[in-house]
């Protein structure tokens, strides 16, 4: 049963039976009332307050939660954040990739401001200022991210019964979106110097990311034995992919495989480049660094020999190519003589997914093809980043409304009808030779 005591006077039994209060030896000391209740294991608990009524209300709340099923423990919200954090982080059940993701966020973004705090002092306003501060410094995504962590380690905490409620969820916390416009394609002149500019060993990787939609890691990691020459398609079965300091060969992104159609064209430059450069063996570990080996015929090498870097490729491939396709402004020089492209990510190699795009939907491919050409696990996805692209259905429409209300067309109004029309009741008669009662007011078109 919940009760209160005062700690600073006892009742002391009197010789005729009544009692009086003395002070005790606490007088004037710390806190005077002292709830007291007994948790759902059996144990009594207590808290000290300056007042009664703030007592009893306490004791009686924490009794009815315990009644209700629904006790915190007042000691678990002092728990620090970062206790929390280490169990959230090794509960996520992702891919490599994403796990180093957050806790680099962790790390940088989350643990700096929230680790040393205790549970119960971490306040909504103060989650949507650092958001706030976060997206004004490093951009939507690394918020997004940051905030993800920092939700999902208070909603374990939560589970856990320490903190009643996550102040990440509170109306005030407002997360970012992505704020990109529409994707703008690029035309074909654009491309082709694009593919032009690169060096003749490294072209039909460009050219496949525009003819086939693949990303940049799945053309790293595109092997002999992918292309298929009878059946005219290229079977997407993984992706060069880092994993810290590492490489590794993984599934493609949503751990999907896929088929992609391949035109004749795009089948010729693979068989001129598989004639000029034979595919050899290639081994890497499969999804982790400690993964079990995978060797396939990879298509494309470095000047090492070993596979393709992004960062590699982009600085020494990708971006010359862009100045020579005019699309970005000639490289400045440090101090050190190595050139320095200023570009930007609508400029990145994803670019040529988006050609490929909207060459496909010009030509009729419809948005459910489309999503499994791009490995979209959700086609609405692919709907929202595409559909302006979509070709004009204005003159379909136009077409499909003639075609089926021929009938309709084809009647001959008659003159009346076609030079006038009648404001009248419900009541009043129209004759088909375009009379009109003369006592029904007469309106021109």
């Amino acid at each position: 049963m919940a009760y209160v005591k005062d700690q600073w006077t006892r009742g002391v039994k009197q010789a005729d039976g009544s009692t009086v209060r003395v002070r005790t030896a606490r007088w004037g000391h710390g806190k005077r009332w002292l709830a007291g209740w007994i948790d759902p294991e059996g144990r009594e608990r207590t808290k000290a307050f300056t007042t009664k009524a703030p007592a009893e209300r306490h004791a009686n709340a924490m009794e009815t939660d315990r009644e209700r099923g629904e006790y915190i423990d007042p000691e678990a919200g002092k728990v620090r954040f970062e206790e929390v954090a280490g169990r959230w982080l090794g509960s996520r059940v992702v891919d490599p990739s994403t796990a180093i993701k957050y806790e680099s966020a962790l790390r940088l973004h989350v643990s700096p401001v929230f680790g040393r705090r205790q549970l119960r002092t971490i306040k909504p306003s103060e989650i949507a200022a650092w958001v706030a501060d976060l997206d004004a410094r490093f951009g939507a995504s690394t918020a997004r991210t940051a905030y993800l962590v920092l939700h999902g380690t208070l909603d374990l905490a939560v589970d856990d019964e320490s903190p009643k409620r996550n102040p990440a969820k509170a109306r005030v916390v407002k997360v970012p979106t992505s704020k990109g416009g529409k994707v703008v394609a690029w035309g074909d002149d654009v491309v082709l110097r694009i593919v032009e500019g690169h060096p003749p060993v490294y072209r039909p990787i460009a050219s496949l990311g525009a003819a086939c939609g693949l990303r940049q890691g799945e053309l790293f990691g595109l092997a002999e034995e992918d292309v298929d020459f009878d059946g005219m398609v290229i079977h997407v079965r993984r992706q060069v992919k880092k994993l810290g300091s590492e490489f590794v060969f993984a599934l493609p992104k949503n751990d999907t495989e896929r088929t992609v159609p391949m035109s004749d064209g795009t089948a010729l430059i693979l068989k001129e480049h598989i004639e000029a450069h034979a595919p050899r063996p290639y081994t890497l570990p499969w999804e982790k660094t400690d993964g079990e080996p995978r060797t396939v015929k990879l298509m494309f090498r470095w000047t090492d020999d070993k596979h393709i870097r992004a960062r590699t490729y982009d600085e020494l491939v990708w971006k010359p190519a862009l100045f020579y396709a005019g699309v970005i402004a000639e490289p400045k020089t440090d101090r050190r003589g190595r050139r320095q492209y200023i570009s930007s990510r609508e400029n990145g190699m994803h670019a040529l997914r988006h050609y490929y795009a909207s060459i496909t939907l010009a030509d009729g491919v419809n948005i459910k093809e489309l999503a499994e050409y791009l490995g979209h696990g959700d086609p609405g996805f692919t709907l929202r980043l595409y559909t302006h692209m979509l070709p004009s259905s204005h003159e379909r429409a136009r077409k499909a409304v003639d075609s089926r209300l021929t009938r309709l067309f084809s009647l001959k109004s008659h003159g009346a009808v076609t030079e006038q029309a009648v404001v009248r009741s419900p009541t009043a008669s129209w004759e088909p030779d375009g009379g009109l009662y003369p006592d029904q007011p007469q309106i021109s078109l």
